[in-house]
């Protein structure tokens, strides 16, 4: 399966990006789909996920501020992110968790917010 990543740029503090994600290949109901991110100098993080029957999980500090939606038909994730701080600021991935330990990633796309 490939993922195809796109919608980051720059924007300012207090701003709305969309990140949307399509995969190659149909999501399978036991699929779950994240955004990641990964800032300078520091980890790579997950900050939301969604299952194909659209129950969803959201690291606490975008909770309110970011919403992840699946749109099942053209197998595609997205990643409304709205009121954006500077320590948003990083690339974006996102990825496919299939069972039995399959993973896949997409390309990242970068994210700035200035102040």
């Amino acid at each position: 399966v490939q993922l195809q990543a796109s919608g980051g740029g720059l924007v300012q503090a207090g701003g709305s990006l969309r990140l949307s994600c399509a995969a190659s290949r149909p999501i399978f109901s036991t699929d779950v789909m994240g955004w990641y991110r990964q800032a300078p100098g520091k980890q790579r993080e997950l900050v939301a996920s969604i299952e194909r029957g659209g129950s969803t999980n959201y690291v606490e500090y975008v909770k309110g501020r970011f919403t992840i939606s699946i749109d099942n038909a053209k197998n595609t994730v997205y990643l409304q992110m709205d009121r954006l701080k500077p320590e948003d600021t990083a690339v974006y991935y996102c990825n496919l968790k299939r069972q039995y330990g399959y993973m896949f990633w997409g390309q990242g796309t970068q994210v700035t917010v200035s102040s």
